[in-house]
């Protein structure tokens, strides 16, 4: 975090940067430059903390949703999370013009709320479909995702068919992922809505540790199995809509990082929640920051290089999920 206030298209020292903090903090230290005090506070400082929240619940939403399926392939934006919110947040831009630019709490609020009602839509959808005779089949749960990304990205083109010159350009937004929009007025919607549901998954762990064993050992250890599911999806479903309210579709941290944990720290949710969490918030920062850097002074979208990073990841573990079956 330090690293990332520091560099960027304006560069800060970093003896500026604890120099431009510890003022923040009543210290009185002398050498402090207004203007890169003004870059670092209102420009990078909330950019990088919404970075941090969106990666952490990305990381947390992806690690519960596959201890949720006991699948190792589950990730928001696969079984139709991303795709599902990204749907609605377009809605809302398009179609309900007025009430978007009506105020800021509306669509600082509004939209978040209204891409969380999509990805719950669609996780739902997935779950339902994938779900037969009291099971949820892998297979069945990975071709469901398919098909609901694919109609979700049919709406959004069917969508953005009735958009003006802005929609479109503000579509870009959404599909490739940015951060560049993030500001202190985008705080309390992520911290009460990522970082809330995401302490709430954390306390999980017990039932998620449960259900590892099956739906059946679950409930015979006296765990509410529905009420947990539902639960879980509604938790997930709300990060990653925020989410992508915020800051657009950014895929594969929800893969990657739980697997990392796994391999590193075991299966025990109690550990793999929190270091989740705390990995994904590691992982988004850093692409920010290569994403900021590595082209300097313009900016990459965060969700390709996310993308560059995941794709790969997810083509390794299918060759071993393959090794493994035969």
């Amino acid at each position: 975090m330090l690293l990332s206030l520091s560099l960027g298209a304006y560069a800060i020292p970093f003896s500026s940067v604890l120099a431009i903090l510890g003022e923040q903090f009543g210290l009185s230290l002398e050498g402090v430059d207004r203007s890169a005090a003004n870059v670092l506070l209102q420009i990078r400082l909330p950019r990088i903390i919404i970075a941090l929240l969106i990666g952490g619940g990305l990381g947390i939403a992806g690690a519960a949703l596959q201890g949720l399926f006991r699948n190792p392939l589950v990730e928001p934006g696969l079984i139709g999370v991303s795709s599902g919110s990204a749907l609605f947040a377009v809605v809302f831009i398009v179609l309900i013009p007025g009430l978007a630019g009506s105020s800021d709490l509306i669509q600082n609020l509004g939209m978040p709320l209204f891409a969380f009602l999509g990805g719950l839509t669609h996780v739902w959808a997935v779950y339902q479909l994938a779900r037969t005779q009291g099971r949820t089949d892998t297979a069945t749960l990975i071709l469901a995702g398919v098909a609901i990304n694919a109609l979700a990205g049919a709406l959004i083109g069917l969508t953005l068919f009735f958009a003006d010159d802005s929609a479109l350009r503000s579509f870009t937004f959404w599909s490739l992922g940015d951060l560049g929009a993030s500001s202190w007025s985008k705080f309390p919607v992520a911290i009460s809505l990522i970082g809330i549901p995401s302490i709430m998954l954390m306390l999980e762990y017990r039932n998620l540790n449960a259900l590892s064993l099956g739906e059946r050992e679950a409930f015979h250890m006296g765990i509410s199995v529905q009420r947990v599911k539902i639960k879980i999806l509604i938790l997930s479903a709300l990060i990653v809509g925020v989410g992508v309210s915020l800051a657009g579709m950014i895929g594969f941290v929800g893969l990657v990082v739980p697997h990392l944990i796994r391999i590193g720290f075991g299966a025990n949710h109690r550990l793999v929640l929190p270091a989740s969490f705390l990995l994904g918030a590691i992982l988004l920062n850093v692409a920010d920051l290569m994403a900021r850097t590595v082209v300097s002074p313009a900016e990459l979208p965060i969700g390709v290089l996310t993308a560059l990073i995941g794709a790969p990841f997810f083509i390794y573990l299918i060759f071993k999920l393959n090794k493994i079956n035969s």
